[in-house]
């Protein structure tokens, strides 16, 4: 997370990534939100407006899958953010399945949940993959080139 935040502040810095910190540790909980809301209602006031159970026939599953599929984005999104390997970008393909499933939550127009997603990904799949495979394809070709040089220094050295 230091890459991330190298141009804050070490105050601020220290402050955002104590946030980031207390999110992590409450994701789980979000996963027991649904606990909290009575069974067999279709409306429940929040001071965020009404939330209706759409489908899913009571308002408890309905924020269940909501936040069953909100709390691995969420944290899908940020390893992405805080990561800097050169395979990060890979990330965005369960960050896209998991946006496009909630998605498909919160819009309620499909009668099938976690079905044909995974379709809409396939192009975003394409653009992701084709690069990091030349960018492998490549960074294979620098790796056996180090190697390469460690043994010919070996071998230099053998022979001095």
């Amino acid at each position: 997370m230091k890459s991330f935040f190298k141009n804050k502040s070490k105050k601020k810095s220290l402050y955002i990534e104590s946030a980031v910190a207390f999110l992590i540790c409450l994701s789980p909980f979000l996963l027991y939100l649904h606990t909290f809301i009575p069974e067999n209602i279709t409306s429940f006031h929040t001071f965020f407006g009404v939330i209706k159970d759409s489908q899913f026939g009571s308002v408890q599953v309905f924020i269940f899958m909501i936040f069953n599929k909100f709390v691995p984005l969420f944290l899908l999104i940020l390893l992405y953010i805080t990561n800097k390997n050169w395979w990060s970008n890979i990330i965005l393909i369960p960050i896209a399945t998991y946006l496009f499933q909630l998605v498909s939550i919160l819009l309620s127009s499909e009668s099938f949940i976690d079905e044909v997603e995974f379709i809409y990904v396939i192009p975003i799949m394409v653009i992701i993959l084709v690069p990091l495979y030349y960018i492998r394809k490549n960074l294979g070709i620098y790796l056996n080139a180090i190697d390469l040089k460690k043994e010919m220094e070996k071998v230099i050295e053998k022979k001095k």
